[in-house]
């Protein structure tokens, strides 16, 4: 939902009132009553509601951004190479015991 700004041209009165954009215009003033309260052109205000991501999430004195968790794994685990988690498919063959020839 959008942030207008509302002034009265006779008292000054300023505020800022959140509304439909369908909603229709504001023209009495809360303060002094007359119909002189009128919408301002300002830069584009709206309030984020819910649950994503904010420019404000990552602020702090880390520095930097983290990279997402994988799932299943825990800050705590380390990854370990392919070699040393899977056994190997090849076994070595046995070694057959020369024999003497006589």
């Amino acid at each position: 939902m959008p942030i207008y700004a509302y002034r009265c041209d006779d008292c000054g009165f300023a505020k800022d009132v959140l509304q439909k954009i369908s909603d229709p215009l504001l023209t009495e003033c809360p303060a002094c009553g007359k119909p002189a309260f009128k919408k301002q052109l300002t830069a584009a205000g709206f309030q984020l509601k819910g649950t994503g991501w904010y420019v404000t999430d990552f602020r702090g004195g880390q520095g930097g951004t983290t990279a997402p968790a994988v799932a299943g794994t825990s800050a705590g685990d380390t990854a370990k190479p392919a070699t040393e988690t899977a056994p190997s498919a090849a076994a070595p063959a046995p070694v057959a015991a020369d024999k003497k020839a006589d």
